[in-house]
């Protein structure tokens, strides 16, 4: 179940406001800009599916975001528990950073945890089985998949080079809870 906590920057324990309602935690993240939605398909993708499975299934979604973001890449990224590089993929996105465009994710199977540093507050949002997550340019921000990382998701770029970090140098991630065996602590 999909779920936004947010806290303020200085009580890395006591979010201000919990929330598992979709419709609520869309109105939440309105305000700061980020994008969040639920997509259903007619064709559920199973675990192990082909990365042309997945976009069969989701075709209509891809296309229709590609046009209105003028995306030009879309590729589909697989982790699963047994990854004998798990740890390294984890680490890569556990720091605060950045990106120079929206960060544009679509969870088909499995889930993820991203944390945003906006301003004063620090939102976490747990994105499960149908949420799609935009993240505008310039957001600090950090991803946790978790130690026993399971996730397939689509992943939308406008620049050719794909996921590119601009870290900030800060210890704000290592303040904020982290994402443990499938629940954020």
């Amino acid at each position: 179940m999909s779920r936004l906590r947010i806290f303020s920057e200085q009580d890395a324990v006591t979010p201000m406001l919990v929330a598992n309602t979709p419709q609520f935690i869309a109105e939440q993240l309105q305000k700061i800009g980020v994008r969040f939605e639920q997509w259903q398909t007619n064709s559920p993708v199973k675990p192990g599916a082909s990365a042309e499975e997945v976009f069969t299934a989701y075709k209509s979604d891809i296309d229709k975001i590609v046009q209105e973001k003028g995306f030009k890449t879309v590729d589909v990224v697989s982790i699963a528990p047994d990854d004998p590089e798990r740890e390294a993929k984890r680490g890569k996105f556990l720091s605060e950073h950045f990106h120079k465009e929206d960060e544009v994710r679509f969870f088909v199977a499995g889930s993820g945890l991203f944390t945003l540093h906006v301003e004063d507050r620090v939102y976490e949002i747990l994105c499960t089985q149908g949420d799609l997550i935009g993240v505008p340019d310039s957001t600090r921000h950090w991803f946790d998949m978790g130690p026993a990382p399971y996730f397939i998701a689509i992943r939308f770029f406008t620049e050719p080079d794909g996921w590119v970090g601009h870290f900030t140098g800060s210890d704000w991630a290592e303040k904020f809870p982290r994402y443990e065996n499938g629940q954020a602590a």
